[in-house]
């Protein structure tokens, strides 16, 4: 039966469902309510849905049950929800409708689900109202709207009446598409990537313990490899469908951020606008395009920058022991989830920046890695010394974070990074642009021919750059991230201008982090749990503020009372921010894990102020006081 679309004006029950995962079983198999369910595709999104003509897009979408295999075919099946077109397989992510400015949409939408009502959000335009569809078990809905904006955008759908991708769960999460409007000079040569997330039924958001999570319908390392060329221009369109924040981080290069937008806006930035970037934060149900220039060769890796998003125990499969005598291929072997991988390829002839004819003597630095047994009751501490003598004893030396590393721009180090633990690491060195084979994602930085390894316990791995710029980035565990990151193992990494020292009293590196990888777990300022910070009035400091929580956003607050103060906002991931973005604010910033931001603070007055952080679902995880003396 074919009706026509009508508006939601309330809300049905919401019912609490876990699909139990079917491992090997045939291409058509039962389900647990006793149907047939098909096999889904996985798709790259390159392909738009529909038949184009004369300006008008007819597609005829149908949303059904079937088994989808986020680790390829023979890996675990999930029983799910999803969206295909009629004749046609189911898909993860759904169809691509992707069409040109102006382009009117003649869509028909079909519900195979039964005995569940579908409800359709995105299938509108976006200068319109938000109309959502409610489809009966069965029924088949037409909607007609013209797209007169450009953007990136997305449509999806709950059978739990959910208002929000944050309220849908279970079989309903990957019922979810892209949708994209070009601009009126036509396509670009980008790729679309869909983030999903497959989680069971918790009431809380943060408490649903998470089954899978992808990239367009895959999870690493069974996605594809993308391969570039040096120097090629490559654009991407991100869109998060998922319930969850993901804080996305490029390897070894900054981004430009080209435009940011969710279900019903997009923002699309001027040139001169744009800001760069090495992580960026993405909230559930948004959208951000960016453009990105390789300028060296070599694997590197782009991904969400939240520990439990990339772990091994997103893989359905069996599981690399990290046993103290086994070193593991950690990116192939180990790391899971959100990631996507990035070969750089010279394609001709070679343009990569040659080395100096004498370059200059490198700066040597040795990094320890060492534990303090029983730091958190029987668990230990893990942590980085900087050795600037004797060595220092194994144990209870370390401090966390790590001491700030403070580098100079275009000027070489050697950093000499000495395993003192029972159990491989590997040290990356986040923000930093240099050559892929230090860049600290053992098993897959480097190239075809020289793979890094990573330091293996009692050993030692050297690590050579030279910093292009000067700004806040930081240095961290890329291995075990889970446990290793929330143990101690991050510290601030700031590179100065030439010709200028680093003075600790004015210059505040200010590193959010979480202590030992339970939920949670105590959120620390500078290590402490309730820091105290004294300060000036009157005196010019610059707060170089990071999170590297081991997989939360934080709401920061610097508060006089209860109203944020004022500071400028100069700098993010150590790249100037655009003018229009470098001003006065509120000092009141939601950052993502890996991010890292600088802001110019000159307290006004003597006093106290307070110190809050707050996690992604409102309470308060940190407190603390800066105290204010004349």
């Amino acid at each position: 039966m074919v009706r026509s679309v009508r508006l939601l004006l309330g809300g049905a029950a919401a019912v609490a469902a876990i699909i139990a995962s079917v491992s090997d079983a045939p291409t058509r198999a039962a389900t647990p309510g006793g149907r047939t369910a098909a096999d889904i595709e996985t798709h790259d999104n390159s392909q738009s849905a529909g038949t184009l003509s004369k300006g008008v897009l007819s597609v005829s979408l149908v949303a059904a049950e079937g088994r989808w295999f986020p680790e390829a075919r023979g890996g675990p099946a999930h029983v799910v929800y999803a969206f295909g077109e009629s004749g046609r397989p189911l898909q993860n992510p759904g169809p691509l409708l992707r069409v040109p400015l102006g382009t009117e949409i003649r869509a028909t939408v079909r519900n195979d689900i039964a005995e569940r009502t579908l409800t359709v959000h995105g299938l509108h335009d976006r200068q319109g109202p938000a109309s959502p569809i409610a489809i009966a078990p069965g029924d088949t809905a037409q909607v007609r709207f013209r797209l007169t904006t450009p953007g990136t955008y997305l449509y999806w759908a709950t059978t739990r009446d959910a208002p929000t991708l944050v309220e849908r769960f279970g079989p309903d999460g990957q019922l979810v598409g892209a949708l994209v409007v070009d601009p009126p000079e036509g396509p670009g040569n980008d790729r679309v990537f869909v983030i999903g997330i497959n989680e069971d039924s918790a009431a809380v958001a943060s408490q649903r313990h998470l089954r899978a999570a992808v990239v367009n319908g895959l999870s690493w390392p069974h996605a594809a490899i993308h391969t570039v060329r040096l120097g090629d221009t490559v654009r991407m369109r991100w869109i998060n469908a998922s319930s969850r924040f993901h804080p996305m981080h490029l390897h070894g290069f900054y981004f430009h951020v080209d435009s940011r937008g969710d279900i019903a806006a997009d923002t699309i930035y001027s040139h001169a606008g744009r800001r760069l970037a090495v992580t960026e934060m993405m909230a559930p149900g948004s959208t951000m395009a960016l453009t990105w220039v390789p300028e060296r060769e070599g694997n590197w890796l782009l991904h969400c920058h939240a520990a439990a998003h990339m772990s091994s125990e997103l893989r359905g499969g069996p599981r690399a022991s990290h046993d103290a005598g086994h070193a593991p291929n950690h990116a192939m072997d180990v790391m899971s989830g959100l990631v996507t991988g990035w070969r750089v390829i010279d394609a001709g002839a070679n343009t990569q920046r040659s080395d100096a004819a004498n370059p200059p003597a490198p700066r040597k630095i040795r990094l320890l890695v060492q534990s303090s047994p029983r730091r958190y009751g029987d668990a230990p501490a893990l942590g980085f010394v900087v050795q600037t003598g004797a060595v220092p004893p194994p144990v209870d030396s370390i401090s966390i974070p790590g001491p700030p590393l403070v580098l100079t721009r275009d000027e070489p180090v050697e950093i000499t990074v000495v395993n003192r633990l029972d159990e491989p690491t590997s040290v990356h060195w986040h923000g930093l642009e240099l050559d892929s084979y230090f860049d600290g994602v053992s098993g897959w930085s480097g190239s075809r021919t020289r793979i890094s390894p990573p330091v293996p316990a009692r050993d030692s791995f050297v690590v050579r750059f030279t910093p292009p710029r000067a700004g806040t980035f930081m240095y961290h565990s890329h291995f075990d991230e889970e446990r290793q990151l929330a143990s101690g193992l991050y510290g601030p990494l700031l590179v100065m201008e030439p010709g200028r020292r680093f003075d600790p009293d004015a210059d505040r590196p200010w590193v959010l982090s979480q202590q030992l990888p339970v939920v949670g777990g105590a959120i620390l300022l500078n290590g402490a749990s309730a820091p105290v910070v004294d300060l000036v009035r009157g005196r010019t400091y610059t707060i170089r503020l990071i999170n590297i929580a081991p997989s939360i956003p934080l709401t920061f607050a610097l508060l006089e009372d209860s109203v944020p103060v004022r500071w400028r906002a100069v700098a993010k991931d150590g790249a100037d921010l655009p003018s229009h973005q470098a001003k006065d604010r509120p000092a009141l910033l939601q950052i993502g894990v890996g991010e890292a931001y600088d802001f110019v603070f000159v307290p006004p007055r003597a006093g106290t102020l307070r110190i809050i952080a707050r996690g992604p679902a409102g309470p308060i995880r940190l407190t603390g006081e800066v105290r204010v003396r004349d």
